[in-house]
This record gives structure tokens, sequence and C-alpha cells, in this order.
């Protein structure tokens, strides 16, 4: 039997995040936690305008696992709130606080509150191929085809 894949999460400011809820699944077959907003104030994010949402949290992503940053596609599909750097990604090395670059390409303000689920976290298994500089590649169907290549 596989043993669980635990994900240590440390709050960075306790005393001042202790309401947040910590990063959770919201249904039985979620792929992602959803983060919240650590903001102590509201945030109004204009039409365009980009800003790091602190979520005041730091992880400890096992080694061979990488944590992706994605939007919560409600937000997306009703205001046009999504991530600037969609997926972001979480180096199994990194133990600084979990920023969200959000982005609002919707037409009206939006308004992020404390707690506000802004971006779910998914752990995914990375793989790291050995590098290997070779003089061609092996033929394909489509070969060199690139953006557009297949149609619309």
């Amino acid at each position: 039997m596989n043993e669980p894949l635990i994900l240590p999460v440390r709050r960075l400011h306790p005393e001042r995040d202790h309401d947040l809820p910590l990063p959770a699944y919201l249904s039985p077959q979620a792929s992602g936690l959803d983060l919240p907003a650590a903001v102590s104030e509201e945030v109004v994010l204009a039409p365009g305008e980009i800003r790091l949402i602190p979520t005041g949290l730091a992880l400890a992503i096992p080694p061979g696992y990488e944590g992706q940053i994605r939007p919560r596609s409600g937000l997306a599909l009703k205001h046009g709130i999504t991530l600037i750097n969609s997926p972001g990604t979480i180096d199994a090395d990194y133990r600084g606080e979990i920023g969200l670059a959000v982005i609002n390409l919707g037409p009206r303000p939006f308004t992020i509150r404390r707690g506000d689920r802004l971006a779910q976290l998914v752990i995914q298994k990375v793989y790291r191929p050995e590098i290997r500089l070779v003089t061609t590649l092996p033929d394909t169907d489509r070969g060199a085809g690139g953006f557009g290549h297949s149609g619309v």
C-alpha cells in the first residue's frame, strides 16, 4: 500500500492569519487545493491591473514533485480574474511565501477580500530527463509545423 504524500504547510504570520483556512480540497474528487487571499484590507483590482496577492503560506513540497498554481474557473468566467503566469510553478526547494500574480481581464473593477479563494494548488510528479545533445531528431508526420499548422 502506498504511503500518503504529506504536504507540510507553514503559516508565516500565525498571529495575524489564524482566521484563514489552510489549503483545502472542497470536494472528494477535487484536484486542486484552494488558496486564500491573506490581504489585511480589501484590494480593488482595476481592469487590466496586476497585483501580487499574498497567501501567508509557505510549503515544503516533497522532492520529485512541484506545485502548480492555477486560476479558479468561476472567477475567470464570471469576473475575468485569472493568474498572469498560469500555471505558476512552485519548485520543491522553494520555501518562501506563496504569492498569487492576479490580473483582472474583466471589464469592471474586482474587489479581493480577506480569505477569498483566488487560486488553486495542484501537486504534480516531476520527471527530470537526462539531457543529450543530438545532431538530428526522429521524423514525425507533423515535423516542424508550429502555431496554427493544423487549422483553426
